[in-house]
């Protein structure tokens, strides 16, 4: 951890680049604070194939550990929805951490969920509440949107008072909107200002 900075976990699952993108939007959110920086971090596939996964990934974020959740200010959590649940992976990860739920290390911290679609309705809003629990059971101060950010009422594609999501399309090609990447980047922003605020 950086000195003198609110290092906040942006930890996602992503397998079409869509959760990724909205990922590293919500990392931009988080650095637009003075005082705060981002560690982005995903999780690997589940497989049945015992050893199929690389230990370390080719590209991009690097594999989450669980110093990472000990070491954080305040942590956004983002998957693809799963029959209106999150994804496996990021589920795995997170069955892992009961060492750090008997010890309250993440208690206090406040936390945000994030998500994207395949389908305008294909369970945003429930993968997002679904990514909120284990959160509650470690004690996070879980937020979300506020209706004052006046995207939440424009935009004609994802955005959730629950957190920011996505309308990825079922090829996984349609781009983020406008509005989805305003969201993105307050949400960021506004994880990290209540960080620093707690961290003071």
């Amino acid at each position: 951890m950086i000195p003198n900075v609110a290092e906040i976990l942006v930890l996602y699952y992503s397998v079409g680049g869509s959760v990724k993108r909205m990922a590293d939007l919500i990392a931009s959110g988080i650095t637009r604070v003075p005082g705060a920086s981002a560690r982005v971090r995903t999780v690997p596939r589940v497989s049945t194939n015992i050893g199929s996964e690389k230990a370390v990934p080719d590209e991009g974020a690097p594999y989450a550990e669980l110093r990472d959740l000990e070491e954080c200010a305040g942590l956004a959590l983002g998957s693809p929805t799963r029959f209106g649940n999150m994804a496996a992976p990021l589920k795995h990860f997170l069955d892992g951490t009961s060492l750090h739920w008997q010890r309250g290390a993440l208690a206090g911290k406040p936390a945000c969920v994030f998500t994207s679609t395949a389908s305008l309705h294909g369970g945003q809003e429930t993968t997002l509440l679904s990514m909120m629990l284990p959160l509650f059971h470690h004690g996070m101060l879980v937020m979300g949107l506020p209706y004052t950010l006046p995207e939440m009422n424009a935009t004609r594609t994802g955005g959730t008072p629950y957190g920011a999501s996505h309308f990825a399309g079922i090829a996984d090609d349609q781009p983020v909107t406008d509005a989805e990447r305003t969201l993105c980047i307050a949400q960021g922003k506004r994880l990290a200002e209540i960080a620093l605020q707690l961290t003071k």
